[in-house]
């Protein structure tokens, strides 16, 4: 059972002195010749050492599935997610970790759960969990002696923003990093190197001819939509599928568009996100009700696409979405 949260003040001051979290976690067995077992990997352009870790805290479907999906899932204090996941975790190939592992926040992660926890490193992405505004960074997790590891796909708008990766790539790398940190390095390979061997099976079902169809995601939002940039795993989804996301010259992650560059692009296929938040039937119904965007062909067609949230956030399950993508366009001839 999680214990509540220290009081905020408490917290703050024991996060200034340093004091709570140092020394905390499993003793790091040396290695052979009496060194710190220890690993240094890039990270958001950074080389950074880490201890191997024994009490990880991942957030969201990104973090909680990479980890999952190397077999750490008994290396984790536990995870933090938003309900608006729930549904993802329900259509998860790793329900039953979700279930071993203690699932310690509903809503955001925050510099209280981690104390609380007495986690040794943490795992999230830039403005997707670690955020200057709400307290909680690698720098300050660094003070009080705590690893952090930041999502790839997230180092474009992070630090010097010189890092910039594709985000299936982006995915492929922290894999690979994980593997080294928790020293899974041979099960991270084999599981790049199957994710890597789909793809390549996906593209080989393209269309000889013909222009790529175009695809909008669509979120959510009303008075604006909020889609996918180039940055956001959607647009490497799209791209392995054999489309072309509209918005994928957009320098953004997830982003706020209008409603008349929907309408002026004319996708072929919207591709709905299905989270908890609201149906994806009642997503479709609004679009659909929306008299502007009655002429754009995948309206008029009824072409939607409904995809999980854990389809589309960086992570493994990443692969499956682009695969269901592709048998989608497929079966309507593109």
């Amino acid at each position: 059972m999680t214990r509540p949260p220290l009081p905020r003040a408490l917290t703050a001051g024991l996060l200034a002195t340093g004091l709570l979290l140092t020394g905390c976690g499993a003793e790091v067995e040396p290695a052979a010749d009496g060194k710190p077992d220890t690993v240094t990997v890039s990270n958001c352009g950074k080389n950074v050492t880490y201890k191997r870790p024994e009490r990880a805290v991942a957030y969201d479907v990104s973090g909680a599935e990479k980890m999952f999906a190397l077999g750490l899932a008994d290396r984790m204090r536990g995870y933090v997610m938003n309900k608006l996941g729930d549904p993802a975790i329900k259509g998860s190939p790793w329900r039953e970790d979700y279930k071993e592992v203690e699932r310690l926040g509903t809503e955001r992660i925050t510099r209280e759960i981690v104390v609380d926890a007495r986690a040794d490193w943490v795992l999230a992405g830039w403005n997707s969990g670690f955020s200057e505004e709400r307290g909680v960074t690698p720098a300050l997790l660094d003070k009080v002696g705590v690893d952090s590891y930041l999502h790839t796909e997230t180092c474009w708008d992070y630090g010097d923003k010189s890092v910039d990766v594709p985000p299936l790539e982006a995915l492929y790398t922290d894999l690979d990093n994980l593997g080294r940190i928790f020293g899974v390095e041979k099960r991270a390979r084999g599981l790049v190197t199957g994710l890597r061997g789909r793809v390549a099976a996906l593209k080989k079902t393209w269309p000889d001819k013909g222009d790529p169809a175009k695809v909008f995601v669509y979120d959510s939002g009303t008075d604006q939509p909020f889609t996918a940039g180039r940055h956001a795993a959607p647009n490497d989804i799209i791209t392995a599928a054999g489309g072309k996301n509209v918005f994928g010259d957009l320098d953004k992650g997830w982003t706020t568009v209008g409603w008349e560059p929907v309408i002026k692009e004319r996708p072929d296929v919207i591709v709905i996100v299905d989270y908890a938040d609201q149906p994806a039937a009642e997503k479709i119904a609004h679009l659909k009700s929306r008299p502007a965007l009655k002429s754009v062909p995948a309206v008029r067609n009824n072409r939607f696409l409904v995809l999980s949230y854990g389809d589309v956030v960086s992570g493994p399950r990443n692969v499956a979405g682009a695969e269901k993508l592709g048998r989608y366009l497929r079966s309507v001839g593109r």
